[in-house]
């Protein structure tokens, strides 16, 4: 089984930006900004935003981060976010999910700029995916066909199933690889006889949500599975909670390639957040 290493793929587009983020700002022009927006103390949220914002820096971009109370109200995301979209050197804006209960997602979204929807989750976005018009695309899904053009995966005319119907990234992701001539189903929690559908499929994209849940049966020998899931496993006595995907690694040996968890799409999706800052950025040079 080939291991579709994620960190590898993601240095090389690092790099890539880094390099031409360098060559713009010695030719006068600013540095491309980005703002995070959190709200609340969620521990992983804590975490994916310093790793985001340490990204930014590494890569010499700005960086905004805005830290809000759980007790933050619509009216305070409003007013931030509206000061965010008039900011010139901010050129893409993230709010950082899940938000607090009492703060509807969509309504939030909506808030963002079109034009700095750096995830690609505003209507304006989503829309543009579906007609195959979009400029950039949402980051993890970007990521996983970025992942597979690197390893030489031509997708074109493969059986594709996506497992996960978000619309972060389950959707965007089945649109991606409708664009790239794959046949795709989408999968979900309603589907009957998922492991059927699953073990035809020349392309898997995990994206349920369940630890472990896609045992080796789910697969055919010599199958693509890209496993976007992460999860932290319960400890036992003898050491910490390891990490893990939607997809039972050590089950799987009868597959072609398989992403890790981690070090598989993780890493790519940071990459391709600063990838879309970017090019939004490019687009205000123009």
């Amino acid at each position: 089984m080939q291991i579709l290493d994620g960190k590898l793929v993601a240095s090389g587009v690092q790099k890539r930006i880094a390099d031409e983020v360098k060559s713009l700002t010695q030719k006068g022009h600013k540095p491309p900004g980005l703002a995070v927006v959190l709200v609340g103390e969620d521990p992983a949220s804590q975490v994916y935003v310093g790793s985001k914002i340490k990204t930014c820096q590494n890569l010499g971009f700005q960086s905004f981060e805005h830290r809000l109370p759980d007790s933050t109200s619509l009216a305070d995301l409003q007013k931030l976010i509206a000061q965010l979209n008039k900011d010139p050197q901010v050129h893409g804006i993230l709010v950082q999910l899940p938000l607090p209960k009492h703060l509807k997602e969509a309504e939030v979204i909506g808030l963002i700029d079109p034009a700095k929807d750096v995830d690609c989750l505003t209507a304006q976005s989503a829309g543009l995916l579906l007609q195959g018009r979009q400029k950039i695309s949402s980051c993890t899904p970007a990521g996983v066909m970025e992942i597979l053009k690197y390893y030489k995966y031509n997708v074109q005319g493969m059986s594709a199933v996506v497992v996960g119907r978000s619309q972060i990234v389950g959707l965007p992701m089945a649109q991606l690889l409708i664009q790239a001539n794959a046949t795709v189903t989408v999968a979900h929690s309603k589907t009957k006889d998922l492991k059927k559908l699953t073990a035809q499929a020349d392309l898997v994209v995990a994206a349920l949500g369940k630890p472990q849940f896609l045992t080796g049966e789910y697969f055919k020998a010599g199958a693509i599975v890209v496993d976007v899931g992460i999860h932290r496993q319960e400890p036992t006595s003898l050491e910490n909670k390891k990490l893990c995907g939607d997809v039972k690694w050590d089950d799987i040996s009868h597959v072609a390639a398989c992403t890790p968890v981690p070090g598989g799409v993780g890493p790519m999706t940071i990459a391709m957040l600063m990838n879309n800052t970017l090019e939004l950025y490019k687009q205000t040079l123009n």
